[in-house]
Formats: C-alpha cells, structure tokens, sequence
C-alpha cells in the first residue's frame, strides 16, 4: 500500500452512515494532534499520519504512516504501533473494541472514552518513533 493524492476529506465525505462518517473526522483530527502530521491517503481506504519505516519477518523493508485508520464496513480499524499487551491500563479503560493482526477495531466512537484513546495513540507514536 503507499501514499496516493487522492482528498481524505472527499474520501471521509464518501462514508455512507452519517456515524461513522462523523467517526472518521474524530478520528483523523485526534490522530493529527497527536502526530503532527496532516492526513493522506494509503492506497484506496486507509487514512494515515506521518511515516515510519517497518521491517518485515522476511526481512524486507517499507514505508507506512506512523498511524492510521480505516472506515471498514464492520468497524474502524485503527493500525497503531506497539503491543497492545504494554499498555493493559489503557486497554482496560478504553472501552467496547477488539483486537487482531495489530489492529484495534471499533465499532463506533460513543463505545470508548476518547481520552483513553488520544493517550494510547500517542503511546503508538512513541513506540514507533523507538522503532524507525
């Protein structure tokens, strides 16, 4: 996946339901604070903030947005950095989500507490700071 020129406001403006439409700008203003960084498209769907450059177990090497997001028809999916595991406080506090593949999945922002989630997020950055 790499970065496109497409608009993260048309695409967000695209999201059918107005929930998770409203989510995403949630979302994408949160990870902007916490990054710095303004928001681009990966790709068709992802929403990402900032680079960092990942190593994968083939040894292969590529570049991927510090954090990101993406409006799946189930739920957001969330791609931050770092082990859930180190941050079991925060896990606890933040509400209705679940895990896989690294991702955290939500199903929509009033099932969380939000500053649970800026501070997790900017966990993720640290933790991907440590590792570029």
């Amino acid at each position: 996946t790499k970065p496109t020129e497409e608009s993260v406001v048309k695409f967000i403006g695209g999201v059918e339901d107005e929930t998770r439409r409203q989510d995403c700008f949630t979302i994408a203003k949160l990870m902007e604070e916490t990054t710095g960084s303004k928001p681009k498209m990966w790709g068709t769907n992802i929403v990402g903030f900032g680079l960092r450059r990942i190593k994968y177990a083939g040894g292969r090497e590529g570049d991927w947005p510090m954090i990101a997001f993406s409006p799946r028809k189930q739920n957001l999916t969330l791609y931050i950095a770092g082990s859930f595991n180190d941050h079991p406080e925060l896990m606890e506090k933040l509400g209705k989500h679940t895990l896989g593949g690294g991702c955290l999945y939500l199903k929509r922002l009033d099932d969380i507490h939000l500053p649970t989630l800026k501070k997790l997020l900017g966990e993720s950055i640290k933790q991907a700071k440590k590792a570029s």
